[in-house]
């Protein structure tokens, strides 16, 4: 399968509720069937379903863990970076995307959306809630992890043929 690209899909980790980690399970199978690495954190929660999709799906998963070892490393993902960057390491996983998932929100959520926002990265929010009526500028909502998947292969200039 062919690599068409690099997809962050970010979330909460310890905080992430059982919708949103079967929402980015989800979201990280699809974008794996549509030939994307699907980017993480690297740790729990959002992040660790997000790799276990892309995992079942046959693709490719990266995790930039925030320690300086791989201790805690999500079992799914393919790959794992410890960048010792702690929360910094943010930064690195929107710069090393083209486009961002948000399945939920947390802090570091919220950055990761601000740094893609400021930084020209398409961003497409998950699961968000009424949280998406306080922001400073519109950015896409999804409905459903095939609906968020669409959007970002569109984004990206991409088919979505592989949605099904």
């Amino acid at each position: 399968m062919q690599q068409r690209g690099y997809v962050g899909v970010v979330g909460p980790g310890e905080g992430a509720g059982p919708e949103h980690v079967r929402l980015a399970e989800e979201v990280g199978g699809l974008l794996a069937r549509a030939g994307l690495v699907v980017v993480t954190g690297g740790l729990g929660g959002v992040m660790d379903a997000a790799a276990r999709g892309a995992e079942r799906a046959g693709g490719t998963s990266l995790g930039l863990l925030p320690g300086p070892d791989r201790l805690g490393a999500s079992p799914h993902s393919t790959l794992t970076v410890p960048t010792g960057l702690g929360e910094l390491r943010n930064g690195l996983l929107v710069r090393s995307c083209d486009a961002l998932v948000a399945v939920g929100s947390s802090w570091g959520t919220l950055s990761e959306v601000a740094l893609a926002t400021r930084t020209g990265v398409p961003v497409v929010l998950l699961a968000w809630g009424s949280l998406t009526d306080h922001l400073p500028s519109p950015l896409p909502l999804a409905g459903t992890p095939q609906q968020a998947v669409a959007t970002v292969l569109g984004l990206l200039g991409l088919p979505s043929d592989t949605l099904g």
